[in-house]
């Protein structure tokens, strides 16, 4: 696909934020005749999906795993629009390898649709009428929103793209918009099944934020079937952060241009427009006011309002005031001589290690394992990261932070060895990242991780719009529909550029 030529150098757009849906954006307005600035704080691009390296190690941040690869997927459609090449990837088979509380066999997400519909008959019995009921409605709105619909619109443009997309096939998933998947396991009478239950509630603390009980059901259905074929997840060569790079390539060879270690204090608004920025280089303390015709922010919602200041319309400030606690993480990145790793170990594992225990704050750990000669770590050596989930204020309220820290280092340190050989011999490196740690290196507010919560007032068509109540300012990120991964913020960037295209 050549570059479209129309001519709009006159427009100038400046993306705040250079995560992978703010550097989507800028790429593709930069692609398609916009005169396109990024600002982002940090060091490096990329956000939750960057990378930093120790003692020869490449540690991925956050983000350990990318969906949308394949043909027809938002990250094919995109690289091949913007005309630069794929990042070479594996696919995770299994996607995930859960062990359970107390059981040493895990169940295997496998790819294969076969294989996996097999496990789960193995693992839980008398369970299929409720995947049957998940893989009819991931097929209705995996094509729903493979035609681009608008969700939620806010005017008769985004309703009319969110009317092209459906079709009679589409309706079968209306009777289920308001259920979650707690409701869904009850209609399939598997409402008491406790092992199952556990199970949902690992894989969806994931990709929703919360347990099944609050997840909406037609967002689950995705997040439950994407990892299994023709979709699928995928371990990059390298890092996470071959996305970041391609993309500020595509950026600035189509004339945009990227600032790092610059803050955006302001967005200035007049007459109900955001026509302005007000930017800090941290290195120099300059401070100055950039125009805009377009304002795109790549950041939480809870920083939007926060950079509106007194600006902010009050409905939305409210809306926003009145979300559940978003969640933390708390990470621990290993760098292990390879004798530490278990033979065939999957690329990610999940363990819950308390079954009346709740999911996180050390309870439950996502794990990710390098491979030899994926790029992250010298010959003979691995790097192992694992996540869990945590409550942000605990870290931001303490009077001991180091000793909290440490305390959260030492169980999971303690964790991870009952699978992996960890010893003083076999530890190389070994640091931790808290939601104060992801405050600092990605202006997150207070540290939040994964978005908001998918429950039903807040996902889909019950979600934060694009389209923010201030005209030409918009919204990308995983505070948008459809939500958290590489895939979902780079969904959000697209929708966002075809919303500016369509008002020129």
């Amino acid at each position: 696909m050549s570059r479209i030529s129309v001519n709009k150098t006159q427009s100038r757009v400046v993306v705040i934020g250079a995560g992978i849906g703010g550097l989507t954006a800028g790429a593709l307005l930069a692609h398609r005749g916009y005169s396109v600035l990024i600002l982002d704080q940090a060091i490096v691009p990329g956000g939750c999906a960057s990378t930093f390296k120790r003692q020869g190690f490449t540690f991925d941040v956050g983000a350990t795993q990318v969906a949308g690869l394949e043909p027809g997927g938002i990250h094919h459609r995109i690289f091949s629009e913007l005309e630069i090449d794929l990042p070479a990837a594996t696919p995770c088979d299994p996607a995930c390898a859960v062990y359970l509380p107390g059981e040493s066999t895990p169940v295997n997400v496998w790819r294969d649709p076969e294989k996996w519909r097999e496990e789960r008959q193995r693992q839980f019995p008398g369970s299929e009428p409720f995947w049957q009921l998940m893989a009819t409605l991931f097929n209705a709105s995996w094509e729903f929103q493979g035609r681009d619909p608008v969700l939620p619109p806010r005017n008769l443009w985004d309703l009319w793209q969110l009317t092209q997309a459906l079709r009679p096939s589409t309706l079968i998933t209306v009777p289920f918009t308001f259920l979650t998947v707690g409701d869904a396991l009850r209609l399939c009478g598997l409402g008491h099944d406790r092992r199952l239950r556990t199970f949902l509630d690992l894989q969806l603390k994931l990709y929703s934020q919360v347990n099944a009980e609050e997840t909406a059901l037609l967002y689950a259905a995705t997040a439950l079937s994407v990892s299994q074929l023709p979709q699928g997840l995928f371990h990059l060569q390298g890092s996470m952060q071959v996305l970041s790079d391609r993309l500020v390539e595509s950026l600035e060879r189509d004339g945009g241009k990227l600032l790092m270690r610059h803050t955006v204090e302001q967005i200035k608004v007049e007459n109900g427009k955001a026509n302005a920025v007000v930017i800090k280089n941290q290195k120099t303390g300059q401070v100055w006011t950039e125009a805009a015709d377009h304002v795109v922010s790549n950041v939480t919602v809870q920083n939007l309002v926060q950079l509106l200041g007194e600006k902010a319309p009050s409905g939305y400030q409210n809306r926003v005031e009145k979300l559940p606690q978003a969640s933390g993480a708390f990470v621990v990145y290993l760098g292990v001589d390879a004798s530490a790793i278990p033979w065939e170990c999957p690329p990610h594992l999940q363990f819950m290690y308390d079954a009346n225990g709740p999911i996180g704050e050390n309870n439950s750990l996502f794990v990710s394992v390098s491979h030899p000669g994926d790029g992250r770590a010298p010959e003979g050596k691995a790097t192992i990261i694992a996540s869990s989930f945590v409550d942000p204020a605990p870290w931001w309220q303490t009077q001991d932070y180091p000793k909290l820290k440490q305390k959260y280092t030492q169980q999971a340190i303690a964790r991870l060895a009952q699978y992996f050989y960890l010893k003083p011999e076999t530890i190389i490196h070994l640091e931790a990242a808290t939601p104060r740690s992801f405050a600092h290196y990605t202006g997150r507010h207070h540290g939040i991780v994964g978005g908001i919560g998918q429950r039903i007032p807040t996902f889909g068509p019950f979600g934060f719009a694009n389209r923010t109540p201030i005209e030409h300012l918009w919204l990308v990120g995983d505070s948008t529909h459809p939500g958290e991964g590489t895939a979902g913020v780079s969904y959000s960037a697209l929708t966002v550029v075809r919303q500016i295209e369509a008002q020129m």
